[in-house]
């Protein structure tokens, strides 16, 4: 065991695109546990869009030179309480360091299922499916055969939106995505009806040629364009559910989406954002949904893993740039699959 940790700490708040220069990593001796509480040796990191939101000066936000807040999955190595035992593996939110000491009330002992990774609680299982399971049975409350259409949906709840969205009876599906490499994917593998580039031209020529019946739900991560797209295309009684804003993190300044603004008055149009924070009660039904999905072959895990814990700016930086398909997490060395 290393005697060693490494800490990630923010040390300058970014203005546009965030750098590596606006990160550090922090040697420090291995921290020890005090009473009623264990360390925790990470093993699995998830890197998520909301830390973009997270960097700037804003209520919450990440202080600067102090560690970074993230959801880890990690084995705990040494104990000073009962209710932790040594090799047990939890989920916590002190991420972005490679030791993290924490309580009995700070973790989520993990429950197992034959056949299924520990990769999957920080994708189909973690925050992102559950982000996406919230948006489409609480928000959107999705009834069978309704056509939906997801920005980003080659994010990780992009494509699990769309896996889900598949399995719960929808009809139509359509997702944009920053490429057409993505688009392909996203049909080939995920299960949409039909995808594009959303650099191909205005949003609302290219959903219109997509879905041109209409849809009956948008389930946003976006913003912007594509969400007044959105609104142009949806049906009466249509619904919005936001997700997020990644295509205004990084340009604050943007001027915001111009839609017909009747339109949601005359197509009694609903639009609801949530936190998925608020929403931790539905964990155990996200599992009896997805688990049996997932060991039958029918639901998929879209991840991109990155090796090694030195990695993990590179990690949240390219996930900005849209450089990942579906979740993207990164694991500690020891955990790669060996190659023989």
């Amino acid at each position: 065991m290393n005697d060693t940790a490494l800490t990630v700490h923010q040390t300058a708040r970014p203005h546009g695109f965030p750098t590596a220069e606006h990160f550090t990593f922090v040697e420090s001796p291995l921290p020890g546990p005090a009473p009623g509480s264990a360390l925790v040796e990470n093993l699995y990191w998830s890197v998520d869009p909301y830390h973009r939101e997270m960097m700037d000066d804003v209520p919450g936000g990440f202080a600067l030179d102090a560690p970074l807040e993230g959801r880890a999955i990690g084995r705990v190595i040494a104990s000073r309480t009962p209710r932790l035992a040594e090799g047990e593996v939890v989920f916590h939110r002190q991420g972005w360091r490679t030791h993290s000491v924490v309580t009995p009330e700070e973790v989520r002992q993990l429950p197992r299922f034959e056949g299924v990774p520990l990769t999957a609680y920080l994708s189909t299982l973690g925050g992102t499916g559950l982000t996406a399971y919230v948006g489409l049975t609480r928000i959107a409350r999705l009834q069978a055969g309704d056509d939906l259409f997801v920005s980003a949906a080659a994010g990780g709840v992009g494509t699990a939106t769309g896996r889900f969205a598949r399995l719960l009876g929808a009809g139509r599906l359509v997702g944009s995505a920053g490429s057409a490499a993505k688009a392909e994917h996203l049909v080939r593998e995920v299960g949409y009806d039909a995808a594009f580039d959303y650099h191909d031209g205005p949003a609302a020529d290219l959903l219109g040629k997509a879905a041109p019946d209409g849809i009956d739900l948008f389930v946003d991560n976006v913003g912007g364009e594509q969400l007044a797209a959105a609104v142009g295309a949806l049906r009466e009684f249509g619904r919005i559910v936001r997700i997020g804003t990644i295509g205004q993190y990084n340009t604050p300044d943007a001027p915001s989406p111009r839609f017909n603004y009747a339109d949601i008055v005359e197509k009694s149009i609903r639009m609801e954002g949530f936190l998925v924070s608020n929403y931790r009660d539905v964990q155990d039904e996200l599992y009896e949904f997805a688990v049996p999905h997932l060991q039958s072959g029918r639901l998929a895990l879209d991840e991109t893993v990155v090796d090694g814990f030195e990695h993990i700016v590179d990690a949240f930086l390219g996930m900005l740039r849209g450089e990942n398909t579906g979740k993207i997490i990164v694991r500690d060395r020891t955990e790669a699959p060996s190659v023989h």
